[in-house]
This record gives structure tokens, sequence and C-alpha cells, in this order.
């Protein structure tokens, strides 16, 4: 009897042990909901669906893409940051929620530089500044830009995809480096900020590359300088800004995956890993590579360091520029 008490007593210890060793779940074990804080079809939505496919087939689980968008993306990301910490809901977006918002948005309900767990950048791409038809002409370098805007102050149009957009935030970067000003003509997305600009309406864009490649290649737009700090692999004649002789005007839009606060590691590492191994899938990364887009694939320790840097930054500007939301 004594011994098979001592055998059962070394057998629950066991079990506890094993017990404090296993995860508390299995994950993934139901469909992942994706949140993009911006409408279906534009950049951050096709990035979003082309990972979240590869995860589905990585893991054997459905990724559910939803988009909530509105408030400069902080509607989806407000989903987020209040969500369950347990790699069942993730966030997909650009700059906008995680470094932009919180400068334009009073009683913004949730922090970023706390509320989520960063995961990776995924892509990043420069914007190229771009003339319309019209233009194409007799602006031939960033120089000629500038003379333009000081022999027409205030008056140069410069479309966006909105107010506290990268488009916008770019243009206002180039004139606070330069000391002009520009008019901006903000939109209601970058579709029909093109739209204008390919029809004159307006006369130049600081658009991101993979949004306007096709018509740099086509002879509808004409590049002039790309924001990156070396030349994009998809516009290799064009140089950078600082090469054209503006310093201080490197700028990339980007793609990062974030979930909220306290992931659980083992979850957090697995999704990281998974992650990784989608954007450089040979055939996802040449998707997006000949989209003008380039793939990060950061850890999250450098991704929480680089908005935090980003953070600081484009406070920075939008307070020098007193840009608003509006």
């Amino acid at each position: 009897m004594k011994a098979l008490k001592t055998a059962t007593s070394a057998l629950c210890i066991a079990l506890a042990s094993l017990g404090a060793t296993a995860p508390a779940f299995a994950w993934p074990d139901k469909s992942v909901n994706v949140i993009v804080p911006f409408p279906a079809g534009g950049a951050t939505d096709t990035i979003a669906r082309a990972v979240s496919n590869h995860l589905g087939t990585q893991f054997k689980q459905t990724f559910v893409v939803e988009n909530k968008a509105g408030a400069t993306g902080s509607i989806g990301a407000t989903q987020v940051a209040r969500a369950p910490a347990d790699g069942y809901t993730l966030l997909v977006s650009s700059l906008a929620p995680f470094v932009v918002a919180p400068h334009l948005l009073k009683n913004l309900p949730y922090d970023p530089l706390k509320d989520f767990s960063y995961l990776t950048v995924a892509v990043q791409t420069p914007n190229v500044l771009v003339v319309n038809p019209a233009l194409a002409s007799t602006i031939n370098s960033i120089q000629d830009v500038i003379a333009m805007h000081q022999a027409k102050p205030g008056s140069v149009s410069f479309a966006t995809s909105g107010a506290g957009s990268s488009d916008h935030l770019t243009a206002e970067l180039f004139w606070q480096k330069t000391g002009t000003k520009g008019l901006h003509v903000p939109y209601k997305g970058g579709a029909p900020a093109i739209t204008d600009l390919l029809g004159g309406q307006v006369d130049m864009s600081f658009q991101n590359v993979n949004a306007v490649i096709q018509h740099i290649k086509a002879g509808k737009l004409k590049a002039i300088a790309v924001t990156g700090d070396r030349r994009s692999p998809v516009l290799p004649d064009v140089p950078t800004t600082a090469e054209a002789g503006v310093q201080g005007v490197e700028v990339y839009a980007w793609q990062g995956i974030a979930a909220p606060k306290n992931l659980p590691a083992d979850v957090k590492a697995r999704l990281h890993a998974g992650i990784v191994n989608a954007l450089k899938d040979p055939a996802l990364t040449r998707q997006f590579t000949d989209a003008g887009l380039e793939v990060v694939a950061s850890s999250p320790e450098e991704f929480t360091r680089f908005q935090a840097k980003e953070f600081a930054r484009w406070k920075q500007v939008i307070e020098t520029g007193g840009i608003t939301a509006n």
C-alpha cells in the first residue's frame, strides 16, 4: 500500500509538472480575426489578405479579414486594442493609427505606445514626387519644383489621400525642409487624388510608389524624386530627394502587424514566425516587389523601437505644420 501511495504521488507530481510547462491552449484552435482599419481594395487590405491566406495555409485555420474603416484608422485600431490578448485578433495597418492619429484626434481611446503588441513591419514603400502631364515638359528636377513654389507661393497644388495621410505629411515635411509652402488639396482616398492628378486638376503629389508605378511607366505621370534612403528598384532612374538636393525628406509608407498588448510569449513567437515565413515566401515576395513594395519582416523589438521613433517624428511635423484632422 505504501509503495502504491508513493507511486501515485510521483505520478501526480509528474502530471503537475507537465501541466505547468504545457501551453494553456494550442494556438490557433479556432479562426483568427484580422482587422484592417481601412476600406477594402486598398494597399493595406491587399497586403492583409495576401498574408492572411498564407497564414491560413500554414496553421490550418481560417484568418478572416474584416474592414473597420474610419477616423484615420483609429476605429479598427480601437477594436483591436480592446480585444483579448489571446492571438485571435490582429491588426494589419498603415502608419496612420500607430503614429499619426494620436496627434490629430482628441480623446483617442487607445495609447499606441502602450496598448499593442507590435509583431512586425511587414512591408514599406517610399513615396514618389510626381507631376501631372501638363507640367511634365517644364518640371525636370526637384529644384524646378522649388522654383515653382517660389514663383507661386502657396499656389502649387498637392493632391493627397486625406489630412494626415502619408502623402500629406510628406508634402508638409518637404515644405518645412525647403522653406516653401504649397496648397494642400485633400481627397477621400488615394484613388480620387490620383484621378485628378492624371486629369491635371492638381499640380503634383507625393504618392506611394506602388499606387502610381503603372502611371509612371505608362508615361501618364512624371516621377521627379523618391523619398527613400536609396533608389527604388522599380524606379532605378529616379533620384532620391537627398540625391536631388533636399535633405531630411526620407519617408516610407509602411504596413505593420500588431495584436493587443500582453500577448502571451509563446503565441507571439509562433505568430511572428508564421508571418515572417509568409512574407519571405518567394511568390508573395515577388507579388509585393512587382507592386513597388519592399518586404521588411522586422522583429517585434525592432518594430516597437521603430514605432516610437516614427511617433515622435510625425508629432513634430504635425505640430510644426499646424495640421488638423479636417
